[in-house]
This record gives structure tokens, sequence and C-alpha cells, in this order.
């Protein structure tokens, strides 16, 4: 039989054919838009650049026992006027006193429950108070932890600093490691009722998780502490 061959299609048709047919796109190269660098972060081993507003003017518009509020107009580090109202606060310490005697991978911990108006109930937390007009640190955490627990220590160690809420409040928290706690008696101020227990770090790391302790001195001292010396709730 002869061959079957292909019908020949029309030069118009090929024409519109190749119309329907959807054209493949080009390749694009894109450039990215010209503009600064981001900011490189400082070495932990470099003195990081302390940048401050300047103040034009300040004004106390409220004075209590323990803070005042002040209305303040700044010039920002960025160069931009602004209004501020800040609580300033003679700062406070917190005391993560510490028990190894028994166990020094998983020690005990002091902690407190006492009620808290502001945050309208009952919250667990570590010993800590606020420091007097131009008193040293350490001293004030030896003296807040004997007030409050009865207990003293023989050895005691900064943690860490921190600001709480640093967008209206001017409250540096200084924390402190105490070892080796000898007994003693407690002697909280007439505002305060206080009762406290000793609490394994383990423990203490399942409150955290369960959500039982929802105080931000003891949240961050804890799993600061915790994660430095590789305790993750071992028994």
């Amino acid at each position: 039989m002869p061959s079957k061959k292909k019908a020949d299609v029309p030069d118009e048709e090929k024409r519109k054919a190749a119309k329907t047919k959807p054209a493949t796109p080009a390749a694009k190269t894109v450039k990215p838009k010209a503009g600064k660098a981001p900011k490189k972060l400082s070495k932990a081993s470099e003195t990081p650049v302390v940048e401050v507003a300047q103040l034009i003017s300040s004004e106390v518009v409220y004075k209590g026992p323990l803070f005042r509020v002040q209305h303040d107009k700044i010039i920002e580090p960025n160069g931009k006027p602004n209004e501020r109202d800040v609580i300033r606060h003679n700062g406070s310490v917190v005391i993560l006193a510490i028990d190894k005697a028994k166990n020094k991978k998983n020690p005990w911990i002091v902690v407190e429950r006492q009620y808290r108006h502001a945050a309208n109930q009952y919250l667990w937390e570590l010993p800590a108070g606020k420091l007097d007009a131009g008193e040293d640190a350490l001293t004030g955490a030896k003296r807040e932890l004997a007030e409050e627990t009865g207990y003293s220590a023989k050895k005691w160690k900064p943690l860490v600093e921190y600001y709480a809420s640093p967008g209206f409040l001017g409250e540096s928290m200084k924390v402190f490691v105490a070892e080796g706690l000898v007994a003693g008696d407690a002697h909280p101020e007439e505002d305060e009722e206080i009762e406290f227990r000793l609490v394994k770090l383990s423990d203490v790391l399942k409150m955290i998780e369960k959500g039982a302790i929802k105080d931000g001195k003891t949240l961050t001292s804890v799993l600061l502490y915790a994660r430095l010396h590789g305790n993750k709730g071992k028994k």
C-alpha cells in the first residue's frame, strides 16, 4: 500500500497557529535596589556605643513613696523631637537564692507567694525589693533576702540586669544568685504578707511550662540560670 502523506497545512493556518501558542517569557535578572546596608551587631567583646536623648524639659506630674511620674520633652538620638511620660524609680534587686546541699544539678530555690493588687491575684515570685536612694545593689539584695525570708548567704554573684517595661518604666532590675544559705528569722515590712518555701529547680521549671508562674523577674532569672547551668528540668 502506498504510504500516507501528511496533509499540507496552508501558510495562513500556520501563521494563525503560531499566534495562538503562548510565548515563553524571557528570564529577567532582578537587581537589588540600592540602599543602606544593615548595621552589623557589635561583637560581645566590643564596648557598645551609648546614645541618649537630649532632655529639653522635665516636669514631675506625680510623686509617691515608691516612684514619680515625669513628663519629658526630648530630642531623640535620631534627631526627632518627642514627649514621653516616664515612671522613675530607684531600681530593684532580685535574689535567686539557691540551696545546693542535697543536689547540685537540681538545687532548691527559695520562692515566695504573695498577693499583688496590680495583677489582682496571688503570684509565685523570687524574693525582691526596691533600692533606697543611693543604696548599693548588693547591699540592698542582702537586706531584702533577710527581711523577706530570714536567709543570709555566704556567696553572692550577679546574674543579669534588665528593664521590665522600658516603654514607660525606668526601673532597672538587678538579679543576684545567692548560695550557701543560712536560715534566720524573717522580718518583712508592715504591708507585706509573704509565704515562702523551697522548691526544686526542676519543679519551678515545670510550673513555668504550665503557666503557673507569671511574674516576669522570676521567669527571666530562673530560665537564664537553668540555661547557663544546662538544667532542663532534670530530676
